[in-house]
């Protein structure tokens, strides 16, 4: 347990002592097995994840599972945690991480991966996973990075591809029985490769070859699977959905009910890797909605209900589900929080009946100027639609608007990026137009840099570098006339590395532990990112960034994430690949089926 003269000299002691409301309370004396799930951020970034709170009381439904949640400790705390020589704690029980049975991470985003390290080592776990005695934590992880787990592949025992939900019980119940018959480590791992969902990487071999590219990728026990499948949710509605959120005693980045309407995406944005990996489109039926707002409003006491999901206005039943919401919860004052919307799916009415309770900024996301570009990553919207959308937003009296783009896409050009401006200011002029001038306009303009992803269609596109991202935004900038737009972008350094460990193989664990013994720590967070211990890095470990970052793949090239099986097949990639060079659009699923390769379930079926 951390001693109080400890919390005493750290800046926000609540981030590890617990004690929330809704907090599970078990006896570690009558529980077989102890989870710690650790979001490898800070306490305010992983307390606003949903899939934090599904896991946390999924696992705690087991009466012989008690899961308790550690966080990366924010750097005041890991000073002082080092020079006392005490190790990280759950926050629960306030017990060591290295006694508790499973240490499971969820990988969100791969500038935490350092945190990652960090978390292992102030726990007293070795970090490579042939380090490790049996008689040590199971390091597993899961989430979106999961789906390229190679950068990992030496450092973490076991992964799980795909939504939770599905298999961990039967994970944990495997465990359960190893462990009743005194088996090793290693006859667990064995007895888990039947879970299609699961990949163990110490089963398989990788080969390199002069040229540095993967020259085999090689199963190295015959049961080890030759594909890992990922499991996905078939009914959202019967699935498992937690009926209480935990609620922390200090703000935290999301602080509201957060209501998931569906999984999936049925758009087929070529850049965007959620919209395939999270395929296909599973909608809950609004009842199961509204009494799910219902408990989680009960039990927490919040006075704002989050709808979350890839592209919420694309649910079937969106205006009579937050009519419905509106409409109940308003005479409490609870309000009702929308994200990005596609601004073609947008409701006067029903804008006006959410500005009754609390009116915000509308955040529409564009992603390209051009129409071109916006056919090229199949974005499958108009110039005119996005007006249109802009001048019922205006109408409706809203005077602040986000806007979201992108630059370094496949294929752009200058007249694409002067696109920007061009559509930026056209809506300036739309909202004067109608004579809206009792309220001054602020537009909010934010670019951020193209990063390609695993299991999208641009996966064998090369990145930008870094001067060639930062010379399109300072062009976009100085190209700007109007006032009333305050435009935001952010140094390319952070984009490119991400692009490398995004696409990197096996090789870049000695670089993720070496920039973290340079002092690499919260990546992600601006004022603590240092690219130049990255790049010594990886030049201290012989490799190249601009290898991983900058460089076209081929077709045949053997990719880190291959043997990982999404459900959408490397035929439709290509064949999205080809369409986005010849500038032709692909319909969304509910227009007519592309067959991906996703099995027939939600949206799949519709019509």
């Amino acid at each position: 347990m951390l001693p109080d003269e400890v919390l005493l000299q750290v800046a926000k002691p609540a981030r590890y002592i617990g004690n929330e409301i809704n907090m599970v309370k078990k006896d570690v004396n009558e529980v077989d097995i102890r989870f710690a799930f650790c979001f490898p951020d800070a306490y305010e970034v992983g307390m606003s994840h949903l899939g934090l709170q599904i896991m946390y009381y999924l696992l705690n439904e087991r009466k012989d599972t008690y899961c308790e949640r550690v966080f990366s400790p924010w750097l005041d705390m890991e000073k002082i945690l080092r020079q006392s020589n005490l190790k990280l704690t759950s926050l629960e029980t306030q017990d060591e991480i290295i006694n508790f049975d499973f240490l499971g991470f969820t990988l969100q985003y791969e500038m935490i991966f350092t945190n990652l390290i960090n978390v292992l080592d102030l726990s007293g776990i070795p970090i490579f996973a042939n380090e490790r005695s049996d008689d040590m934590p199971i390091v597993c992880a899961g989430g979106p990075c999961a789906y390229n787990p190679e950068p990992l592949a030496d450092i973490v025992d076991f992964f799980y591809i795909g939504e939770g939900e599905v298999c961990i019980n039967e994970v944990l119940d495997k465990y359960k029985e190893n462990k009743a018959r005194g088996g090793s480590k290693e006859d667990f791992l064995k007895s888990i490769l039947n879970i299609e969902s699961i990949y163990v990487p110490r089963f398989y071999d990788v080969e390199y070859g002069d040229d540095l590219l993967i020259s085999s990728f090689k199963k190295n026990i015959e049961e080890a699977p030759d594909v890992i499948k990922k499991a996905f949710v078939t009914d959202l509605d019967k699935s498992f959905y937690p009926t209480k959120q935990l609620v922390p005693l200090i703000e935290i980045i999301h602080d509201r009910v957060t209501l998931e309407v569906f999984r999936g995406c049925m758009r087929g944005c070529r850049f965007c890797q959620a919209g395939y990996v999270y395929r296909p489109q599973r909608e809950k039926e609004p009842d199961t909605l509204t009494e799910q707002a219902r408990q989680l409003i009960k039990t927490s006491g919040h006075e704002e209900i989050s709808l979350v999901s890839l592209s919420t206005g694309d649910y079937s039943q969106f205006e009579k589900l937050a009519n419905d919401l509106v409409d109940e919860h308003k005479k409490d004052h609870v309000s009702l929080s929308l994200p990005s919307l596609r601004i073609d799916a947008f409701s006067l009415e029903l804008m006006e009946k959410i500005q009754e309770v609390r009116r915000s900024s509308l955040t529409f996301a564009p992603e390209a100027g051009t129409q071109r570009m916006r056919d090229v990553i199949n974005k499958g919207i108009t110039e005119t639609e996005i007006l249109e959308g802009c001048k019922i937003a205006f109408n409706g009296g809203w005077n602040r608007v986000k806007l979201y783009f992108m630059v370094g896409l496949p294929t752009e050009t200058e007249e694409d990026l002067l696109g920007i401006v061009k559509l930026t200011e056209s809506i300036v002029e739309e909202y004067y137009r109608f004579g809206k001038r009792a309220q001054a306009l602020s537009v909010v303009l934010s670019t951020s840099c193209f990063v390609p992803k695993p299991f999208t269609p641009f996966q064998w596109d090369p990145q930008n570098d870094y001067e060639t991202f930062m010379d399109k935004q300072r062009l976009i900038k100085k190209s700007f006339r109007k006032k009333q737009v305050k435009y935001n972008y952010h140094d390319a350094k952070l984009s490119v590395l991400e692009g490398a460990i995004a696409r990197g193989d096996r090789r870049l664990a000695k670089v993720i532990v070496r920039a973290w013994e340079l002092g690499a720590r919260f990546d992600g967070w601006t004022e603590h990112f240092k690219f130049d211990v990255w790049k010594k890095a990886f030049e201290d470990c012989g490799l190249d960034i601009a290898f991983f970052a900058n460089r076209k793949r081929e077709l045949t090239e053997i990719l880190p994430w291959q043997h990982i099986d999404c459900g959408v097949s490397k035929e439709f990639f290509i064949r999205e690949r080809k369409n986005a060079e010849k500038e032709i659009t692909s319909a969304n699923c509910r227009e007519k089926c592309l067959h991906c390769g996703v099995t027939k379930v939600g949206v799949c079926l519709e019509g």
